[in-house]
Formats: structure tokens, C-alpha cells, sequence
């Protein structure tokens, strides 16, 4: 997965809620998900992404993570979407 892709704001959703709904609606393409993110937080999504064969990645640090997605606080998760996916507003 690239993760420059994730800058595209039609590519990808951010957070745990939007990450876990994209991926049950089967429009989620990969996962990213930060190393220092509470556990509770993640483990839907890890575990969720596992079960659909959702490809997952790990970045460093949840700072990193909103920076990669252009946003200005950090993020636990965000997910790539499918090209003709658009997010909700």
C-alpha cells in the first residue's frame, strides 16, 4: 500500500468509526493503523480488517499517521478507499 494515497482526501477515510463502517460496506482496499494507538481503539479494526482480508499496515506513531493524511492532529486509523468510493461529508 502507498502511503501517499492517503493525502487524497476521496481516497480515504480517517478514524476508528469511519474505518470499521468502510470496511463492513466492503469499500475499504487497506488499513492503516498507528503502532502507538490505544489498544482498545484499534482491536475492532485489526480484528475486523484480519477477518475481510483487508490488508493492514502499521505506522510509527499516530502523529505521523495525521500527517501522512494532512490533517493537523494525529489519527489511530484511516483507511484507503476504493476509487469510485467517495467519503461522506
Amino acid at each position: 500500500m502507498d502511503v501517499d494515497e492517503l493525502k487524497n482526501r476521496r481516497r480515504r477515510v480517517v478514524g476508528m468509526r469511519e474505518t470499521l463502517k468502510r470496511m463492513t460496506q466492503g469499500m475499504a482496499v487497506g488499513v492503516f493503523v498507528a503502532k502507538d494507538a490505544e489498544p482498545r481503539v484499534i482491536e475492532e479494526v485489526v480484528a475486523q480488517s484480519q477477518a475481510r482480508g483487508v490488508p493492514l499496515e502499521y505506522v510509527d506513531s499516530m502523529d505521523e499517521l495525521g500527517r501522512l493524511c494532512g490533517i493537523e492532529v494525529g489519527a489511530a486509523c484511516a483507511a484507503l478507499l476504493l476509487p469510485e468510493t467517495p467519503p461522506d461529508k
